[in-house]
């Protein structure tokens, strides 16, 4: 690649647009490359799997005071969406 092929790629801030070895934007080099703890659930890689114990305490405790069941067999990511459920209506953890 030549210099002006180069520059083509910088963008508006001067930063190239390079991809990391993943094939993903290379989000060491953002100046901000926000969180990722505010991940969808529906895009976790082990959001299939059970939910972790922590997860199935929590729910047991948000679930007895919202009057409410939740199947023991829950995975990862429902059991993180069914929390958010479970805390907006009981008010917890908000």
């Amino acid at each position: 690649m030549n210099q002006s092929d180069q520059s083509d790629q910088l963008d508006a801030a001067g930063h190239a647009d390079t991809l990391g070895a993943g094939g993903s934007e290379d989000i060491k080099a953002e100046e901000n490359p926000g969180s990722n703890t505010e991940k969808n659930p529906d895009h976790w890689v082990t959001g299939g799997e059970p939910a972790t114990g922590a997860q199935r305490s929590y729910l047991q405790t948000l679930a007895e005071e919202a009057s409410e069941t939740v199947p023991a067999d829950i995975s990862k990511a429902d059991a993180s969406k069914k929390i958010d459920e479970l805390q907006a209506k009981t008010g917890r953890g908000r």
